[in-house]
This record gives structure tokens, C-alpha cells and sequence, in this order.
């Protein structure tokens, strides 16, 4: 029966909406309901309206993933995210092979970084930051590595810590000294030796300046005690680092021989340094180490910079001919860089800007030392008697990029105005970049060439990169005096998207 009595009261609402006359705008608020009260609402009555009015207003976005421990958010824990995905195109290296297949090109799609930060400011004086993820997984990834001798690879290992870190400030609210340790990406050399990879510049870094990657750190990250700062226009810091051995790289180290390569025997610590001096605006110093690629036109930054990394006895080769008296050599591992840096807007109103950044780098790994590397190798091996001087790594995009000699990088960027192609619609950055390098073990001068464009279409949130790399490549046969000598080059397409919160 109270189902029926509900259903009728029902019916007779609906019918009394229907044959309510629509309201002029004055009146608008009276048809709320479809009975008009017959005096003014009260405060009381009007509280519901109030309240549903208030929560229909729009939120304002949020560009962070951000968590504050206190009222004024000095004290607070964030979160990001990043992927960037890789579509490329490559000409290979002549005898690369994919899957024991000779390939002279390959298409492949891979993942060259992905990162979850975890990081926050626990108390005024108390900074942790952590970062897992994973880098260079194509269709070829593997653990311990790809291999075609029926040793057990596992595809599904890949993420790992790359920072694990807990930094002291020791004066309150200013940042003259910083004291660290765990792993970081804390190093010296340069500003491209500990980069934030979601604030490139170019589509990628010039990975060169990475000295040690994967042979005595983990990724660029080493386990060391820094202290870092900002004491009016100049930014320092200093390193102390328990390197690696070679032989948990997960490759199969070097024989012992007349070129100079990583000791097998020892172990001493290395040392570190890296300096700015800032003309105009000050760089970002927050997370531990990582510096910006490009502010986009949001600071002035015009710098000096410098830095090394020393190591002693860290490599070894043997001295003379085969046979018995023949003496094992150990030699100091020397880098050191000069460089200027600039980024900065060239009009404010219409968004436009520059970046343009300038180095010399000395690269003393001991005497004719010299390691191919191929960034997420496409291709998986190198024909019987193919690759250069016999060295490993030769396939595929590889090229000499670690070597005894000295390397000139340089890069040039213009960012156009904002909403180039109307409202929020982003803007293009187009790019070259130039890695000039003469190496003990090449003949000649060794050449990386790239251009590209960035879409930014939502800053560094959400861009499109398109790039092409020109590289040389090297014949098997060195010349008489155990050099390697270029016979050709070879291009490579590459579609990154990115996405970053």
C-alpha cells in the first residue's frame, strides 16, 4: 500500500512540474522547486543552495603530484612520473645482425626511459629522494643480457633504484652546504654528467659525458658522500665515491692487453668536482644533482662551468709485446671539462628563448682506451670478422663514443612563440647538436651530428621530439698504427613522445 501511496505523490510532482510556466531570468531562482514558498527562503533554507553552487565552482589544475606535511608547504612529499617512448628508424653498421639475421636496417620501438620519482622536504633541514625505473627496453631486453648461447635471459628484469638518497641542509633556509650520501647521480665533469632527462633540451643527451656508465657505476649513479651548495653566484660540489668493480657490470670484461681498459685488480676511490659560476639567475637546486636542460624561456640563466673526476690506478694494459716479459701497467683515470652554458628568454611577451651550450672535455682513460656504445641497441650482434680493431659493441647504432683523447660538444636551440599554431596549442624548439672527437685509437676526427624539433605541447608534460643522428662507422682492419679507420656513414630516425607529471 506505501508503495502505491509513494508511486501517486510521485505522479502528482511530476505533473505539478509540467504545468509550472517557464521563469524569466529575475524569477529563476522560484523554479528551483516546483512548488514557489510563499515568503522569502530563509538562511536556512537557502544553505543547500549556497553549498551546491560553491561545489560547481571549477577546481584549478594541478600540474604536480604533490602531498604538503604542513600548512605553508615548505615541508612536503611529491611524486612524478615520466616515459618516453622511441619509434626509430636505423641504417646499421655493416655484419650487424638482429637474431643472427644480417640486418642492414631496423625499425624497432622501445622505451628509453621510465622513472617514478619519490622525493619530499621531511623537516627544514631533512631532504630524501629516491628514483626506480628502467632505460633502453626494446624487444631485445634481457637479463643478464640478449645472448644467442642458451644461457637463461629474462625479459621481465629491467626497473631498478637509480637514487636512493638522504641530504642534510646545514644552514636553516639557506642553501650555502648540503651534505649527502647514498647512490646519486652527484658527479663532477659536467652538467650533462648528471642530467634531468625530463628537461632536455634535445631529444637526447650527449651521453659521452656520462664517463663511467655501466663500467664502475650503475647508470651514472654512484655510491658516494658529496657536499654541495650555492654561495652567491657560485654553485659547487664536491664528491667522494666508492666506485664499482668492473666485474659486476654484467658483461664479460676486456682481456688484458696493450690498450688501456678498466682494472680487473685494485680498488680506489674516486674523486669529484663540478663548479658554476651564475651571472644572472641562479639554477634550480632541489633534488640532489639533476640539472635542467632548458628552463623554456622561464630564467636567465649565462654560466661558466667546470669539473673533473679522478680515479687512481684505475685502469690497467700491458706494456710491450706478447710473452714473458711483458709487464702489467696501471694508470689514473683523468677527465676534466670547461664549458659555458646559456638559456634564456629573447622575449618575454611572445614566449621565445634560447639555449646554446659550449664544451671542451678531456677524457684521459689511460692510454689508446676505447669503448663503442650504441644507445637501446637495435641490433643484436656483429658478423664473424666484422667489427672494428675486434672490439665488442660494434653493431648496430654503435660508435667510439668513450675514448683517450678530448671531445668538443656544443648544442643550439630556439624555442618560438607560444600557441605557435593558436591557443593552446604548444610550440616547436628546433635543435642541432655537434660532438667533435679526437681519440688516440681513430684515425681521424670522429664526428656526431644531429637536428631535430621538439612539439612542446604542454611544456615538458607532454612533447613530441623528432631526430636525426649522422655517425661514421669503421672497417674491420685497423692501420699501421693500430687505429680504426672510417669508411662510411650511417643515419638514424628517431620519434620520441614524452610524458611527465
Amino acid at each position: 500500500m506505501n508503495y502505491f501511496f509513494a508511486l501517486g505523490l510521485s505522479a502528482l510532482t511530476v505533473t505539478g512540474w509540467a504545468q509550472v510556466t517557464p521563469a524569466s531570468p529575475a524569477s529563476a531562482l522560484a523554479t528551483v522547486d516546483s512548488l514557489p514558498p510563499s515568503r522569502p527562503a530563509t538562511p536556512a533554507q537557502m544553505a543547500p543552495q549556497a553549498a551546491d553552487q560553491t561545489a560547481k565552482k571549477p577546481v584549478p589544475d594541478k600540474s604536480e603530484l604533490k602531498y604538503n606535511l604542513n600548512e605553508s608547504g615548505t615541508h612536503f612529499f611529491k611524486v612524478t612520473l615520466l616515459n618516453q617512448s622511441w619509434f626509430r628508424f636505423n641504417q646499421s653498421n655493416p655484419g650487424s645482425t638482429v637474431v643472427q639475421d644480417l640486418a642492414n636496417n631496423t625499425f624497432d620501438i622501445g622505451l628509453r626511459r621510465t622513472r617514478i620519482q619519490a622525493f619530499g622536504q621531511i623537516s627544514d633541514r631533512i631532504f630524501l629522494y629516491f628514483q626506480y625505473g628502467m632505460n633502453n627496453f626494446n624487444y631485445q631486453n634481457g637479463f643478464p643480457s640478449f645472448n644467442t648461447n642458451g644461457t637463461p635471459s629474462n625479459r621481465k628484469v629491467a626497473a631498478f633504484f637509480h637514487d636512493a638518497v638522504g641530504e642534510y641542509l646545514v644552514f636553516r633556509n639557506k642553501d650555502y652546504l648540503k651534505i649527502g650520501s647514498g647512490l646519486t647521480v652527484v658527479n663532477g665533469l659536467s652538467r650533462f654528467s648528471q642530467p634531468s632527462v625530463s628537461t632536455i633540451m634535445s631529444m637526447d643527451l650527449p651521453v659521452f659525458a656520462q664517463a663511467t656508465v655501466d663500467q664502475t657505476d650503475e647508470f651514472s649513479r654512484k655510491l658516494s658522500l658529496y657536499a654541495r651548495g650555492q654561495v652567491g653566484p657560485i654553485d659547487y660540489r664536491v664528491v667522494i665515491t666508492d666506485p664499482f668493480p668492473i666485474q659486476t657490470n654484467g658483461a664479460t670484461p676486456p682481456a688484458l692487453g696493450t690498450n688501456a681498459n678498466f682494472a680487473l685488480k685494485g680498488h680506489h676511490k674516486q674523486y669529484q668536482g663540478f663548479f658554476m659560476y651564475q651571472f644572472l639567475d641562479k639554477e634550480s637546486h632541489q633534488t640532489p644533482g639533476y640539472m635542467t636542460g632548458t628552463y623554456l624561456g622561464k630564467k636567465s640563466i649565462v654560466n661558466l662551468e667546470a669539473g673533473f673526476i679522478t680515479q687512481q690506478n684505475a685502469m690497467w694494459r700491458r706494456e710491450g709485446n706478447t710473452g714473458a716479459s711483458t709487464d702489467t701497467t696501471y694508470q689514473n683515470m683523468n677527465l676534466w671539462s670547461v664549458a659555458t652554458f646559456l638559456d634564456m628568454p629573447l622575449n618575454r611577451r611572445t614566449g621565445t628563448a634560447i639555449n646554446a651550450y659550449l664544451g671542451y672535455f678531456h677524457t684521459d682513460y689511460g692510454t689508446n682506451y676505447l669503448r663503442f656504445n650504441g644507445v637501446m641497441n637495435p641490433a643484436t650482434g656483429q658478423a664473424t670478422g666484422t667489427a672494428p680493431g675486434g672490439l665488442g659493441g660494434t653493431q648496430g647504432n654503435a660508435f667510439p663514443m668513450f675514448g683517450t683523447g678530448s671531445v668538443v660538444y656544443s648544442q643550439l636551440g630556439y624555442l618560438m612563440k607560444q600557441d605557435l599554431f593558436g591557443p593552446a596549442t604548444g610550440t616547436l624548439m628546433p635543435y642541432v647538436q655537434a660532438q667533435i672527437a679526437n681519440y688516440q685509437r681513430i684515425s681521424s676526427t670522429l664526428g656526431i651530428y644531429n637536428v631535430g624539433v621538439n612539439y612542446l605541447i604542454k611544456g615538458h608534460n607532454g612533447k613530441l621530439s623528432l631526430d636525426y643522428q649522422n655517425r661514421p662507422y669503421y672497417q674491420a682492419a685497423v692501420d699501421a698504427a693500430n687505429r680504426l679507420v672510417p669508411t662510411g656513414r650511417a643515419g638514424q630516425l628517431t620519434l620520441q613522445y614524452q610524458v611527465f607529471i
